[in-house]
């Protein structure tokens, strides 16, 4: 908020609280708990919900929440992201649907690339074991998953281990992967639309979806609904790139349509 504001102030049992200060607050409320209500918001603070949306829609114009019906949503910037544990608690069903609907896309595929992330975790635990496959991950934990699968082979890209998500990047990460010509990747985003593509925050990790992508003969994307809409800080591909596009229902058929007339399948489960 680059603007101090001086003409909203509130009171919150008794303490007068600036109006950017408030925001500063219900962004980390946001982020913390991976979404904030209108209506909590207001009692907590103490002040109308007609003032937490006004704070809520300047985030929004700053890039760091999007709305949402009744509320808001963190959007992962340069910086915050989530981690891959937070990830684990939030829209998991809508992820184990997304997962096997995106895994019943592999086709005749015999070599895949499995992104870091907890919905590609859920896409390589829905992958078939009744036949050989190779997949290639930078996820640490979709490797030691898939480990000891039948019919699986494994191949975990090296590089620096990031905390948070439990995944490898840097140029050890993006070497290996120039060396592979991989049938189908199935890629996360931190952040997709129509303008400005697929988004992450950290540079490293760009890097290495990027070179994924010109890997890769087939691509598919999957990701829950609010990541749809949202930006990012690193650009590392556009839609029309994707043969398919796998989200649940919370997308809207309208919202849906716009992106499929950009070239890909878009699929809602």
């Amino acid at each position: 908020m680059s603007r101090r504001s001086h003409d909203a102030r509130s009171v919150n049992g008794g303490v007068t609280v600036d109006a950017e200060e408030r925001r500063r607050g219900i962004l980390e409320t946001a982020r913390r708990f991976g979404s904030v209500d209108v209506g909590k918001l207001a009692a907590d603070l103490g002040v109308s919900k007609e003032t937490v949306r006004r704070d809520l829609n300047l985030l929004e114009d700053h890039g760091l929440v999007r709305r949402t019906h009744g509320g808001a949503h963190p959007v992962e910037s340069a910086g915050f992201e989530t981690t891959l544990a937070f990830r684990t608690t939030m829209h998991v069903p809508e992820k184990s649907r997304i997962a096997a609907a995106a895994a019943a896309l592999l086709g005749d595929a015999e070599t895949v690339f499995v992104d870091e992330g907890y919905t590609p975790q859920l896409i390589a635990a829905a992958l078939p074991r009744d036949r050989p496959l190779t997949v290639v991950t930078s996820s640490l934990a979709t490797a030691g998953d898939l480990a000891s699968a039948q019919n699986i082979t494994v191949l975990l890209l090296g590089g620096r281990v990031r905390g948070g998500t439990l995944a490898t990047v840097d140029h050890w990460a993006t070497r290996m992967l120039s060396g592979f010509v991989i049938d189908l990747a199935y890629v996360g985003a931190n952040g997709i639309s129509r303008e400005y593509g697929l988004t992450t925050p950290d540079p490293a990790v760009s890097e290495v979806k990027a070179q994924v992508l010109r890997a890769a003969r087939r691509r598919v994307f999957s990701g829950v609904h609010t990541k749809f809409g949202a930006v990012s800080f690193c650009r590392f591909a556009d839609v029309t790139e994707f043969e398919a596009i796998v989200t649940d229902a919370g997308l809207p058929a309208s919202e849906a349509h716009r992106y499929s007339l950009l070239g890909p399948e878009v699929i809602r489960v």
